[in-house]
């Protein structure tokens, strides 16, 4: 009782809402901003002088230290009316005339004289400087252009779509060549690996096996072997002198993206979504080792004879150079900031380019130097590259672009764009998978739209009809 008399005694809470409180919130901020808003500030006589001074030095800094017969001559001529002209002159027109008339011609005093052509410095030029002209002026030195130290590109001939193949039932995602040049096998998301005749661009064989996507391919050079990857975990070697599956190799514990084979040893390397790179023994299907050690999918793979004998890129965004025998990584390259989707190794120099979405770099063997960017950017998701002996870089990207570049300089000499079969959507304009023939004179690419484009060069192009267009990088990135 005594604490309901103490509560009626006090004064009742007037319950605030928060619409309320905000606006009472406002009204404080405006009370106390709101008389000095948009106003301008106080003025400061020290901030003005400065900036007069700087205005003074500015305008008048060449004609405030003079010579005191130039200055005598300034002063006469200011004392003419405001309808003087000025020419352009140099200290030798001190003997014009001085008279203050009305239409005197005062000589501007400080200009630098006009270089004549045959007295254009070279690297070594010292600057130019006249008696009596401010710092301004005196700086004023004619430098020699430097020519450029990036190596200027090789001319290329543009390539050109001659062949469009279609018979699968999917999109077509990787492909191999025979090493005799004959015939190439490609897989498809019909879960088929079909070969065709590389002349004349027929269909010799299909075969059938895997119950995923295939998503790698290689053909052995020793032996008559075929071998495939899949979504499926499964790696197949197929005989293609009796066209069946004779091996399989167990262990991925997910889908298979890229597979490659040694080239002086019988050993099999293959990277898919569990981030291992895989070595099988061909012959006896052991599991030789696991090369662990990428955080995402393993999803571009190549081998050389000498160390670092395997180089592996992955979705991690890095590019591992593995030792063999250890079965450990050598080396770890993360100058790229998106997946590394695609490599391609030289065939004859010692360097090899990765592709992603970011740029594409190119790097030195064995110890894995970065050498440059290419020129320009391909702004899309890289899925393939390739290159041949003649230096003529491809990559194709997710959005149907195929650019050709320079091997040497970088440069993007040509830019083509894929043409989706009839009945295929727009987005389907995407190339997974690209190679060049052993000869490097045909490029096949494999795309969404369920085609196989063949390219070649045009013969009828010439330096004069595609010249090259070709400007140096101003700056030189360092990674």
């Amino acid at each position: 009782m005594a604490m309901a008399a103490a509560s009626a005694g006090s004064e009742p809470v007037e319950p605030q809402s928060l619409k309320k409180l905000s606006l009472k919130s406002l009204k404080r901020s405006l009370d106390l901003f709101a008389p000095t808003h948009s106003l301008p500030f106080a003025p400061d006589a020290e901030s003005k002088q400065i900036r007069v001074s700087c205005k003074v030095n500015a305008e008048y800094g060449a004609v405030k230290n003079l010579p005191s017969d130039q200055g005598r001559a300034q002063g006469k001529g200011a004392a003419a009316p405001s309808n003087a002209l000025a020419l352009l002159g140099t200290q030798d027109t001190k003997d014009a005339p001085r008279e203050g008339t009305s239409n005197a011609i005062i000589p501007a005093p400080l200009m630098l004289p006009k270089v004549p052509e045959s007295a254009v410095p070279g690297k070594n030029t010292t600057a130019l400087s006249i008696p009596g002209s401010s710092d301004r002026f005196s700086t004023s030195a004619l430098m020699e252009r430097l020519p450029s130290r990036w190596p200027k590109p090789v001319w290329h001939a543009p390539w050109k779509n001659y062949r469009v193949i279609s018979g699968h039932l999917g999109w077509v995602r990787s492909i191999a060549f025979d090493p005799g040049n004959e015939w190439f096998c490609t897989g498809s998301a019909d879960r088929t690996i079909k070969i065709w005749d590389l002349a004349s661009g027929t269909l010799k064989l299909t075969l059938t096996g895997h119950i995923e996507q295939v998503r790698g391919l290689a053909v052995s050079q020793r032996h008559t072997y075929l071998f495939s990857a899949g979504d499926d975990k499964q790696v197949k070697c197929w005989d293609l002198e009796q066209n069946k599956v004779i091996r399989s190799y167990h262990g991925h514990l997910s889908g298979v993206y890229c597979l490659a084979l040694h080239p002086t040893i019988d050993v099999l390397l293959t990277g898919g979504r569990d981030s291992v790179c895989r070595v099988w023994d061909i012959r006896t299907k052991a599991h030789v080792s696991a090369l662990t050690g990428h955080d995402n999918t393993v999803c571009s793979v190549f081998a050389r004879p000498t160390d670092p004998q395997v180089v592996t890129g992955s979705h991690d965004t890095t590019i591992k150079f593995w030792d063999l025998v250890a079965g450990k990584t050598m080396c770890t390259l993360t100058h790229h900031k998106k997946s590394v989707r695609a490599m391609a190794l030289h065939p004859k120099e010692k360097s090899f380019a990765s592709a992603s979405a970011d740029n594409i770099k190119k790097w030195s063997l064995p110890k894995g130097e970065f050498l440059h960017n290419m020129l320009s950017q391909q702004k899309t998701i890289l899925n393939a590259m390739a290159v041949n002996e003649d230096g003529v870089l491809a990559t194709a990207g997710d959005n149907g672009s195929m650019w050709f570049w320079d091997w040497k300089s970088g440069h993007n000499f040509q830019q083509e764009q894929t043409i989706v079969q009839p009945g295929s959507l727009e987005s389907e304009a995407c190339i997974y998978a690209l190679s060049y023939d052993n000869s490097g004179s045909r490029l096949v690419t494999c795309e969404a739209d369920k085609t196989i484009k063949m390219w070649k060069e045009d013969l009828t192009a010439t330096p004069e009809t595609h010249p090259v267009n070709f400007k140096p990088p101003k700056d030189i990135r360092r990674y």
